[in-house]
């Protein structure tokens, strides 16, 4: 993931600030508790495609 990509990049429901985890290809916004999808380098920012993180998963961030 381009790093000035992901300075412009925010979550598209809350506008807060995305962490890019890169083992898992997602953008994450603690906030929302959202997993965004990055799909060939082309990150995926639609709602229905978010998966809901859990606490642990948010704590390890």
């Amino acid at each position: 993931m381009d790093n000035k990509l992901l300075e412009i990049l925010a979550c598209p429901i809350c506008k807060s600030p995305l962490i890019y985890a890169k083992n898992a290809q997602e953008l994450i916004c603690k906030a929302d508790k959202l997993a965004f999808p990055v799909r060939d380098d082309i990150p995926v920012m639609l709602e229905d495609e978010a998966r809901t993180l859990s606490s642990e998963e948010i704590d390890k961030l």
